[in-house]
């Protein structure tokens, strides 16, 4: 970014290290997402009320916030990401006393995986069953159900804002940024539109006519769609259980299983990195996971390969809607966190220029593939 000019990009759509040293990557470990200096950078290259949006994780996005805020950037609001395919990281207490007590456990019966981690919505990549073990000694019984976190369900986004240089109206007339394109990010509807004729407004909040009222149009629904809320869902069988009819009037971003690895014919399929506790690992020999064990003498567990192997992809559909949310007409997209390059590719969907920084090489000609497939996509 330093290389960058004043005032030259219009929006920032990023989603930064989280600072949870997730998986064992060091990027995810460093404090950049933290370092006032990076986003006092980010604030320099945007102009004057351009929309910044960050994502973050639940435990660390205070700390984001604040360091935005305190780089100067106003903070509007939190949009929260809610989906239903989280991935519980939870230490199961009862298991460790028996561990460190060396005391085999017995396998009593076995459970469906419930779902893939929280940076692979929809792969269901670890879908096998868990044995569940009963407690080998008495502590361990006393602890049975007992763990250490909760299952992960959202990841807030800061939605933050350059000052504006006079009123909103002056602002947008010099820089063509300081709004949110409201009609553009609506949630689409099947209601019919009518217009319901006017009603009367006290005029302590709408000041008007000598009557102390003023007539105001108002409609059951608007043509385009409903308004944006600060809520968005995946549509999953969790999420809609627990909305139920209400889910339709929030926008929905499912994600899809081919997005990650379009436009990536070709690119060697690697590991992700680190891959936690390897649940989803299989023999070398057999195909066995390593849940359900295997009967090879000199068995060798290998992790799945994808050829996009950045292991916190967004749905191209959410960075989709939020680019077109902040961003005007031909606008120029800043993303300083690349990654594989899902903002990129969802501004190539969206008709916006788009400047990418990572740190990796290699995830930088993921992101450039990945761009160049939505750049040539007819569909």
């Amino acid at each position: 970014m330093k290389e960058m000019a004043d005032n030259s990009v219009d929006s920032i759509v990023t989603d930064p290290p989280y600072e949870l040293g997730f998986m064992g990557t060091s990027w995810d470990a460093s404090g950049i997402a933290f370092n006032i200096e990076v986003w006092q950078e980010a604030l320099r290259v945007l102009k004057p009320g351009g929309h910044l949006i960050a994502f973050s994780g639940s435990r660390t996005y205070h700390r984001m916030a604040v360091a935005i805020e305190d780089a100067g950037f106003q903070i509007r609001d939190q949009i929260m990401w809610v989906y239903g395919s989280g991935f519980p990281k939870s230490h199961n207490i009862s298991k460790g006393i028996d561990k460190a007590a060396g005391a085999e456990r017995e396998v009593v019966g076995k459970m469906a995986n419930p779902a893939s981690s929280i940076y692979s919505q929809s792969e269901n990549e670890m879908s096998r069953d868990v044995p569940i073990t009963a407690p080998a000694t008495a502590p361990a019984q006393q602890w049975q159900g007992w763990g250490t976190a909760l299952k992960p369900a959202h990841e807030p986004m800061v939605l933050a804002r350059k000052p504006l240089e006079g009123t909103v109206a002056n602002n947008v007339l010099t820089y063509g940024v300081g709004g949110l394109n409201i009609d553009a990010s609506r949630v689409s509807t099947d209601d019919k539109w009518e217009a319901t004729g006017t009603q009367s407004a006290p005029s302590q909040t709408l000041q008007g006519g000598v009557d102390g009222s003023l007539n105001v149009s108002v409609s059951s629904t608007h043509p385009q769609g409903r308004f944006p809320a600060n809520f968005i869902h995946d549509a999953s069988d969790e999420v809609n259980e627990l909305l139920g009819e209400p889910a339709r009037f929030f926008y929905c971003a499912k994600a899809s299983k081919r997005d990650r690895n379009e436009g990536l014919d070709g690119f060697e399929g690697k590991e992700i990195a680190g891959k936690g506790n390897g649940l989803a690992r299989t023999c070398s020999t057999c195909g066995a996971s390593v849940l359900d064990g295997c009967i090879c003498p000199d068995r060798t567990y290998i992790n799945p390969t994808r050829a996009n192997h950045h292991p916190t992809v967004k749905p191209t559909s959410l960075m989709q809607y939020l680019v077109r949310l902040v961003t005007p007409p031909n606008g120029t997209v800043l993303d300083p966190f690349m990654g594989s390059g899902s903002t990129g590719k969802a501004c190539a969907y969206e008709g916006f220029d788009f400047i990418g920084i990572d740190q990796s090489a290699e995830y930088v000609e993921i992101a450039r593939a990945r761009i160049a497939f939505a750049q040539a996509d007819d569909e």
